[in-house]
Order: structure tokens, then sequence, then C-alpha cells
């Protein structure tokens, strides 16, 4: 909750006799994730808690994270977070009705957004062009290890990429502030800083505009100037050459803090929070293919559904079979598990090598004759539908490209015909709307509602 104008005056008042008083004090700072329970006053005035809860938020303390979702270099070029990131929840009507269309991913976030899609999540995905995390700060005022009172503040960083734009937009939040005791939370400095602290190719140059970084305010500046925008820009053909164009990064907001007089900070007085991972891209197979734009290089779902009214409700079923039940699918394997059911092993977009998208494809088909028979199609009222899909690189052929993958590891199964085009303009659109690249560089996954 904001600070409201009163209830900052009146925290204001005693703050003067707590700087003559206590010339000494220092000032201790812990952080953690949105909605991290952090002890009161009273509870630290209790014997040996102050020590107890030092340890436990040292414990706690780790070094700045990328979504556990991301993709890209990024992904084993900076330190991912161990638990997955908050996504909005599944839809429970079918995606496509009534037409076979994917609505366009969000662009924007607000900060309630935020904080409910966080909950106590480090990252919130709401799209790939849409993401946000946040930390909690305490600190703890005291003097000759007394605690004489504790504010709260917290950070909010939603990362927001408009369509068809290669500008990032990073909305910082301040929010949340609190105080009881005797304290000068009011008169704290607050730096807010920001980096690309990682940059695949490392020659990339970056335009940065918005707010001027670093911004120092004190704690009742940030109440009253509530937020503010910093952006980072890359121009195209600067990354990869050939068909696609492409430059990653690590995006790294920082937090400092410094006393107001008559106190003194303990180290460490500023925290790297966590990172941002996006990604600019331009390619001849992508939207705006002349200028490219850009997006958070992270997994999402394809989400297909499998009621009666989805246009794509037999593809559903089959995918949804394929995951629950991989030993009831054709060709048999025991030991089947396939890909695009979690972010630790990813669905990659074959889109460069047609030949192998058609050995995928005839894969699959030669199996479906093999197990429901030449006249699987039912007089055409049927078509052999394949998962993983024969637009990825894990599709049926794979064995022939990868010695490591089983020749068995997919599904092949006739599914209504209808179903299956719409199942595949979805994918392509998909596909589109969220800019995925050709190759192992990016990943989806592919989520069954009903």
């Amino acid at each position: 909750m904001v600070l409201l104008p009163a209830v900052l005056a009146a925290l204001v008042v005693p703050l003067g006799s707590a700087q003559a008083d206590e010339a000494a004090s220092e000032i201790i700072t812990t952080s953690g994730p949105i909605g991290a329970k952090t002890p009161d006053l009273a509870e630290l005035r209790k014997p040996g808690a102050w020590d107890r809860y030092l340890k436990k938020a040292a414990a706690a303390e780790a070094q700045p994270t990328v979504p556990h979702e991301t993709v890209g270099p990024a992904r084993s070029g900076a330190p991912r977070s161990p638990e997955e990131s908050a996504v909005p929840p599944a839809r429970q009507d079918p995606a496509s009705a009534p037409q076979v269309s994917l609505p366009e991913p969000s662009h924007t976030m607000s900060k309630v957004e935020c904080l409910e899609g966080l909950g106590s999540k480090e990252f919130f995905i709401k799209s790939r062009f849409a993401v946000c995390s946040g930390r909690e700060f305490t600190n703890t005022w005291f003097t000759n290890r007394e605690p004489l009172g504790v504010s709260h503040f917290t950070v909010l960083a939603i990362g927001t990429i408009a369509k068809n734009s290669r500008t990032m937009t990073v909305t910082y939040h301040f929010v949340g502030f609190n105080a009881t005791g005797r304290q000068n939370a009011a008169g704290l400095g607050i730096t807010t800083r920001a980096k690309i602290a990682q940059s695949w190719p490392s020659t990339a140059k970056y335009k940065l505009g918005g707010t001027a970084l670093p911004l120092k305010k004190t704690w009742s500046q940030l109440v009253a100037l509530g937020s503010f925008k910093h952006t980072v820009y890359a121009a195209a053909d600067q990354g990869s050459s050939g068909s696609t164009d492409t430059i990653f990064a690590a995006y790294q907001p920082n937090i400092k803090l410094s006393p107001p007089p008559g106190w003194t900070i303990g180290l460490p007085s500023d925290s790297d929070i966590f990172m941002l991972p996006p990604r600019w891209d331009k390619a001849t197979y992508l939207p705006n293919r002349a200028k490219g734009a850009a997006v958070f290089s992270v997994v999402t779902a394809l989400k297909l559904s499998t009621k009666p009214s989805a246009p794509e409700w037999d593809v559903a079923k089959h995918i949804k079979l394929a995951y629950t039940n991989p030993g009831a699918t054709k060709p048999p394997y025991s030991g089947k598990e396939l890909p695009g059911n979690s972010a630790n092993a990813p669905l990659t977009r074959l889109h460069k090598d047609a030949t192998r998208r058609k050995e995928n494809r005839n894969r699959a088909i030669y199996n479906c004759k093999k197990y429901y028979g030449a006249d699987y199609t039912e007089g055409g009222r049927k078509e052999c539908d394949e998962f993983p899909m024969a637009t990825t690189y894990e599709g049926a052929a794979m064995s022939k490209y990868d010695p490591r993958a089983h020749p068995k590891n997919f599904s092949a199964k006739p599914v209504d015909e209808k179903a299956n085009g719409a199942a595949g303009n979805l994918s392509a659109q998909y596909y589109d709307k969220n800019r995925i690249l050709d190759g192992p560089d990016d990943g989806f996954l592919v989520k069954i509602t009903s």
C-alpha cells in the first residue's frame, strides 16, 4: 500500500529526535521476494530474534536471476531462477472460438496486474511482450543491536514491448511504503540503477531513454513520484548474419540505499534484484521483416482446447493423450517422453529446412498407415496428425538428425481433418504473433485446456 500524505506527515514528526538521540545508529537492509513474511518491530525485540532474522535473510539472499523459462544465450549465460514463473490462468473456453484465430498477445501490464500475477513468485510472464518482477526491502533501524524501528518498501519492474517495436520499456513502481517505531525512513536515499549486464553479441550497442538512470530519490520523494520509465532500444543488423538477425541481453536493475544524516548503513547497501531477458530480432519469416522487433526471450504456451466447440478439439485430444498416456500412442515405445510440456524441454520451431519438415510429415503418415490401416483417412474425413508437430525439430524424423533421439519418440494418429487444419492455422499464428525463431535459441510449449 502506498503511504498517504497524512500518514507520511505523522511519520516525519518524531524523526528529528530519533536522529539526535541516536547519533551512532545504523540501518540494516534485507530484501526478499514479493509476499515474503517479514518480522515486525515487536517480533524483532524478542530475545535472539534479530540474530535469527539476519541469518535467515543472509541464507535467502541470492544472486539475481532471469526467469526459469528463459531461452537463448541468457538461459545458460546468466543465473536462471529455479522456480517456474507465474503465468495467467488457462482459459477454460475454447481458445479459438468462434473463429480459428488467436488473440494478439498482451503488450501491456498494470501495477495491479504485476502484483496480483506475481503472488509469491519471482517473475510473472503475462506474454512474451509483458514480463514483471519485484523485490521487497526491509530496513531495520537500530542502535547497540537494539531495534528502534522498521520500514518497508517494494519495487516493481514491469517490462513491456509494443507490437512491432524495437524498444523495451521498463516501468518502475515504488509501492508498499510503511514504517513503525523510531527511524528516519522519509530521509532514506534510494537510488535506482540499471545496466545491460550481458549481451550476445558483446559488440551490440544500445540506446537508453526515458528517465535517466541512476535516479536518486529519498523515500518521501518516491512516495510522491510513484513510478517512472526507462527504455532500451537496439538497432537492427548488429547480430548474426543470414536470414535471422538477433541480439540477446540480460537487463539488470539495481537498488542502492544511502542513510539519512546521523545514521550509517550496514553492508551491502545495494542489491542487484533480478534480470529481464530482452531479445531483438529481424527475420525474413517473421512479421515486420524490414525492421524486426523485440520480445522477451522466454517460452510461452500455444493453448489448445479439447472442448467439442473448439475448432482444434481433436488435435488437442491427441496431444493430451500423448502427454498423459504416451504408452497408448503409436508407434509403441515404453520410454516415450514427449517434449513441449515443460520449460526444461521446450519445442523448437523448424522453418528453414523444408526437406526436414517433409520428412517429419512422411514418417508420421507412414506410421498412421502402419498402425491404423491404409484407409486411416476414412474416406477423407481424417488426416494424420503428428506430435511433436512437423514444424518442430523434435518431429518424427528427429532421430535421423540426432543419434541421441529414439526413432519412436513421437505420436501419429488419425484426427478429424477440419480440426487438424484449424490446429495448423493456430500454430502458424502463434509462431508469427509471438515471433518464434527457427532453431535452438527459441522455444515454446503446448498446453491443453478443457
